[in-house]
């Protein structure tokens, strides 16, 4: 059943990498009683992240680099995950070959859309385009943007140890998860 949402009010509280806003919302619920809402919500643009894979010797490519909320909840601050970036103006198949290539020093091919998925739906506007893409040549071992302030490690591994890593609890990240998973299917 799709409710309608009414927005009451929208109150910027901070900008930096993104906006922080307040808003309030109204809408009817199924039994019949109308309510508001306050909620805090984040923007800060839509994003695409890629899993290179290398189709013969069954490995992936991952970065790690540091996430301050991964820190902050008390987890290791460096994650390791899959290439990812803010589209940027950018249709999100040439977002994650962009980021692929950036990130790892993988140029993708046979580039294949998994899912649009939303992290956090509740705070974040934030929608991340997931793609497979097959990889053929050496991988960087350090990659990054200084002017975007990152220093990433780049980890080539068999899918299978990266697999593994899931459930020891060494790969925490939703996106690099649901896109393993996808090419365990495969």
């Amino acid at each position: 059943m799709t409710k309608k949402l009414r927005l009451l009010s929208d109150t910027l509280i901070g900008k930096g990498w993104g906006e922080l806003r307040d808003y309030t919302v109204a809408y009817r619920t199924s039994e019949g009683q109308d309510v508001e809402i306050r909620r805090e919500c984040y923007h800060r643009g839509h994003a695409a992240a890629v899993l290179p894979y290398h189709l013969e010797k069954k490995t992936v490519v991952l970065v790690r680099q540091m996430r301050i909320g991964a820190f902050l909840s008390g987890d290791d601050a460096f994650l390791l995950e899959a290439a990812a970036g803010g589209l940027d103006g950018q249709e999100p198949a040439a977002c994650a070959k962009r980021e692929a290539l950036e990130e790892t020093g993988c140029r993708v091919f046979n580039l294949e859309k998994i899912a649009d998925v939303y992290a956090m739906p509740a705070a974040v506007t934030e929608k991340v385009h997931l793609f497979l893409g097959e990889y053929d040549n050496e991988p960087r071992k350090t990659a990054g943007l200084a002017e975007e302030h990152e220093f990433i490690e780049v980890v080539e591994l068999p899918l299978r140890d990266a697999l593994d890593m899931i459930k020891t609890g060494q790969i925490i990240d939703m996106k690099t998860i649901i896109l393993l998973q996808s090419l365990a299917l495969k």
